[in-house]
């Protein structure tokens, strides 16, 4: 099955650049082993299109691993059924 998901994260501290940086660079590392997905950032929000199990396995360790290195944040996530990446 095909998963898309727009993940917004949003640290609760001054220095919230670097947390947000580290949450998306860890989900590409954990991605890129992954041929068939596709991880896209913009200004507003990281876009993942893939396999299921390897989206939510990433998305799974990854928001843990936030959790305990950078403390309190929140994330915001939207799940859609299916790969809609954009074509191009």
């Amino acid at each position: 099955m095909k998963l898309t998901i727009d993940i917004s994260k949003y640290p609760l501290a001054d220095n919230y650049i670097e947390p947000i940086k580290g949450f998306i660079e860890k989900l590409n590392a954990q991605l890129s082993t992954h041929d068939d997905v596709k991880v896209i950032t913009n200004t507003l929000s990281t876009q993942v299109f893939g396999d299921y199990d390897a989206v939510m396995q990433a998305l799974n360790d990854c928001i843990k691993w936030s959790f305990e290195t950078y403390g309190k944040v929140v994330f915001v996530v939207k799940f859609l059924h299916g790969d809609l990446r954009p074509e191009g």
